[in-house]
């Protein structure tokens, strides 16, 4: 029974089981190992040229993106007229040129009209082809009104760039059914600039006044960083109030402010002086209605009668023309003061009799009265509205800058100066108003230079990305190539003339036929010694084995002939 293992199939090839000892059994090689300094040399090379490449390429700046193909051909042979390198981005299709050239591009695009985009404003409208259908055409108008719109909006000094959404609904029969149209507007303000509320409200009266039917509580207007200029209906009053009595306050501080500065410049000088003012302001509006009687009332109106007797309890005698009882007129009332009944007139007398006097007292006759009396109240009504606005507290604190170099401010100057500001806000103790002036030394100001610094001049990128480029270059080729050049020069100066060994130089350096190569591993020969020279198996190999030793032992060779030609010389 034999012991012997029989050898297993590899999974993998022998030459892809190990890439890293595969690697480095092909750097062992001799050509290889005699190539490997120019490789090296070579692949330093082209890195330094590739980080030059890379730092001394300028930045790119997108010029335009989204152009159609006929306007890029257009820019492209603008710019490279102009000696303007332009490249387009494969990615995003977007026309990019150098940053130091970005502003000249512009510029002279700007000059020659390109790019060539689509109309915009009304112009849209003379382009319309014939035979289109209503669709079409009412969209086309709307966006003919969006750019004239957004045209206008960018006429407005702080806006640099206007897009309008308008939102028109189809008119309908019924008139439930129609609903109002509505438009949003997008601003990019310029930079460092904001809108006031009056240029607010102007975008919203322009857009809403131009679009038929629409309402200016229908416009929304919204800057670049999203924030709401609007104020839309149902937002919560109680914030809209407080701002606006903030920015009411704030304009209070900044009229007294003006005229402290206006009245102490004169006086210590402009930067002389600090003042602050904090004013508390009575924002509150308040209306009341007030209703007030006269205890005292007058008689209005007055309607009853009554009855009575004569004074010796018969029935008053009758007179007047006999018969014309009918043509009697109604006796007259008369109207006495409050309390008292009138006095009943007397009945028309005889033709020719004289009339009875009325008693100066009340009629004794009158037993019984029957009156309605109606009086007016005295009434009035007072309405009282007071608007915000009044100052219920005044504070006011002024520094003053003592001068350099001389004595401090005196304390009658310092009195002086707040007899004028307590004059200059309108001081008032009852309201306990508080103004405070006091002199210390400022703080030394530091002047700045108002020209740019050096290391903020634009050519000063440009030269540090060239010069980097060109050390790592430099560096490149002293601590890499040249190391490596050298080698070579030292390697192929240092190399030995080619040995011919004993055998080949006895027949005149040729191998003969039938000998035995040296034994080679991995490409590389074998060191041959005198115990392999003994150990040879026939003549051939040991030929061939001298000639390796003779090879290898040039020395050793030498003597060995030198030893056999004395011997035979002896």
């Amino acid at each position: 029974m034999s012991n012997q293992l029989t050898p297993t199939t590899p999974l993998l090839p022998e030459r892809f089981a190990n890439p890293v000892r595969q690697i480095g059994s092909l750097l062992q090689q001799p050509a290889v190992r005699r190539s490997l300094p120019m490789i090296m040399m070579i692949s330093l090379i082209a890195a330094a040229a590739l980080a030059w490449m890379t730092l001394a390429t300028p930045q790119q700046k997108t010029l335009f993106a989204g152009l159609p193909d006929s306007d890029k051909a257009a820019v492209t042979a603008a710019l490279q007229q102009a000696n303007i390198t332009a490249r387009i981005d494969q990615g995003s299709g977007a026309l990019t040129v150098n940053e130091d050239d970005y502003s000249r591009a512009r510029i002279l695009l700007a000059g020659q009209g390109l790019p060539k985009a689509a109309p915009g404003g009304y112009q849209i409208l003379d382009n319309l082809p014939m035979g289109v259908s209503r669709a079409v055409e009412g969209e086309r108008l709307r966006q003919a009104r969006e750019t004239e719109l957004a045209r206008s909006i960018e006429e407005i000094d702080s806006v640099a760039e206007a897009r309008v959404h308008l939102a028109m609904p189809e008119t309908s029969v019924f008139v439930r059914d129609n609903a109002s149209p509505s438009a949003s507007v997008i601003l990019k303000l310029q930079p460092g600039r904001s809108l006031a509320e009056a240029q607010v409200s102007s975008i919203i009266n322009l857009v809403a006044s131009s679009v038929p039917g629409m309402k200016t509580d229908a416009v929304t207007v919204v800057d670049q960083m999203g924030a709401l200029l609007t104020h839309v209906q149902g937002q919560d009053s109680t914030t809209l109030a407080g701002d606006a009595r903030i920015d009411f306050q704030r304009r209070i501080e900044d009229k007294y402010r003006t005229q402290l500065t206006q009245l102490l410049t004169p006086l210590v000088g402009p930067g002389n002086f600090s003042a602050e003012i904090q004013a508390d302001v009575n924002l509150d509006e308040t209306q009341a209605t007030r209703e007030s009687y006269d205890k005292q009332g007058t008689l209005r109106a007055e309607q009853g009668n009554w009855t009575g007797v004569g004074a010796a309890g018969a029935a008053q005698a009758p007179g007047g023309i006999p018969g014309a009882l009918s043509n009697t007129a109604t006796p007259a009332s008369t109207v006495t003061s409050p309390g008292k009944p009138a006095a009943p007139a007397t009945p028309p007398s005889a033709a020719g009799a004289t009339p009875t006097p009325p008693p100066a007292t009340d009629n004794p006759a009158k037993q019984a009265e029957n009156y309605a009396r109606a009086y007016d109240l005295g009434k009035e009504i007072s309405v009282t509205r007071a608007m915000p606005g009044a100052i219920k507290r005044l504070s006011v604190a002024v520094l003053l800058r003592d001068p350099e170099g001389s004595k401090p401010r005196s304390p009658v100057e310092i009195q002086q100066i707040t007899a004028l500001v307590r004059a200059a806000v309108g001081y008032d103790p009852a309201r306990n108003d508080q103004v405070t002036v006091i002199a210390r030394k400022f703080a030394p100001s530091v002047t700045l230079d108002q020209k740019a610094a050096w290391y903020d001049s634009a050519w000063l990128p440009i030269v540090a990305r060239n010069v980097t480029a060109i050390l790592i270059a430099i560096m490149v080729l002293m601590l890499g190539v040249r190391p490596l050049s050298r080698a070579l020069l030292k390697k192929r100066d240092d190399a030995p003339p080619p040995r011919i060994g004993v055998g080949a130089a006895l027949s005149g350096g040729h191998q003969p036929s039938g000998t035995m190569s040296p034994q080679m591993q991995d490409g590389v020969p074998i060191p041959v010694s005198i115990e392999m020279i003994d150990g040879a198996r026939n003549f051939d190999d040991r030929i061939g084995m001298v000639r390796g030793f003779t090879r290898d032992n040039p020395s050793r060779a030498a003597l060995a002939v030198r030893d056999m030609i004395k011997a035979d010389a002896s």
